[in-house]
């Protein structure tokens, strides 16, 4: 249920009339501060709430109710743009459209720092890389783990780019909380509730990706249980889904970048590596996304891609990123944001 109040509506009074709302109906009562409009959104079972009382009220405008199942990540319920800050001078969501490059795999100290150091120089502000790898096969390159953890860290240090790296364990992320800055929840833990509702205690910005058999409203749902718990800082990222065709790794559902758009105000990344698994295809695929109005992208790159310990086939070399980051500026200049 959303309760739209009208403009010059105090803060005293929505203080009253939140507490009012939670203590007789017992909901949870979401103020939300726009430009000129305050909107109470109430999550819970809202059936008792009174709606005539309600509209008694003399600031009161109108009241709606909200069908789907997702309440908080829907924007219905929150009208403008969220915007999620992964660092200073770092935000998701705004008119800058943030690239997160990086190798799939951290593999040793040489390698993450050079990384580092080249996707800044090229112009990406969030440096990723995986230190625990959920991998499909058992026999597969796991990651560094831990000690992946700390190379990222070091990176971060030497280059100042802020760091978005896969939780897979919610025994992890105390470790998590002081080694980086963005959690990023894969699509293989999409729905992995039990970690999403430790995450969702934290206050620490999370990548959820899209699992590759979901739908979209089973996405926003998993992103529900991080706000629920609290933490409002979701960005979406759409990394490609499973169909019948083989040729690419997944197939990069790009209408969901709109779609999303629409239908949630959270940020949207799209993740063009992992969706088309091929090198060659990153760029066109960047390129999409970014027309069809991704707020960011995330992209792997790999000092030596032929001999990279995992994904090596999808990871740009410092050459064609630096062609990819050129030639997104073009697209991003046509719309009137900048990368």
């Amino acid at each position: 249920m959303i309760i739209v109040m009208k403009n010059g509506t105090t803060e005293e009074h929505i203080t009253k009339l939140s507490n009012w709302l939670s203590e007789r109906f017992n909901v949870q009562v979401n103020p939300i501060y726009g430009t000129g409009t305050t909107v109470l959104a109430l999550v819970g079972d809202t059936g008792a709430v009174d709606k005539d009382a309600l509209l008694l009220d003399k600031y009161v405008e109108r009241i709606t109710k909200v069908q789907e199942p997702f309440k908080l990540a829907n924007r219905k319920m929150h009208p403008q743009d969220t915007i999620v800050k992964i660092a200073d001078g770092v935000e998701v969501g705004g008119k800058k459209i943030v690239v997160m490059a990086g190798p799939c795999s951290v593999e040793s100290r040489e390698q993450i720092i050079d990384v580092a150091k080249n996707v800044k120089k090229n112009g990406a502000t969030v440096l990723r890389g995986g230190a625990w790898k959920p991998r499909s096969s058992p026999y597969s390159f796991q990651g560094l783990k831990a000690e992946g953890l700390d190379l990222l860290h070091e990176a971060h240090k030497e280059t100042g780019l802020p760091v978005v790296t896969e939780i897979t364990n919610p025994a992890h992320i105390e470790l998590f909380m002081e080694k980086c800055d963005c959690f990023q929840v894969g699509a293989r833990n999409m729905q992995n509730f039990e970690l999403l509702k430790e995450l969702g205690q934290t206050d620490k910005p999370v990548l959820l990706k899209r699992g590759f058999a979901n739908t979209i409203e089973e996405f926003l749902m998993s992103a529900e249980y991080l706000m629920a718990g609290g933490n409002k800082n979701v960005i979406l990222c759409e990394r490609g889904i499973r169909t019948y065709e083989t040729y690419t790794r997944n197939t990069l559902d790009i209408s969901a970048v709109p779609v999303l758009k629409r239908m949630s105000h959270l940020p949207v990344v799209v993740d063009p590596s992992h969706a088309g698994g091929i090198y060659w295809m990153v760029e066109p695929l960047a390129r999409a996304a970014v027309a069809a109005g991704a707020d960011g992208l995330m992209i792997e790159v790999h000092n030596d891609p032929a001999h990279a310990l995992s994904d090596g086939a999808q990871s740009l070399t410092y050459e064609s990123f630096e062609e990819t980051m050129n030639s997104l500026r073009s697209i991003a200049n046509a719309m009137g944001r900048e990368i």
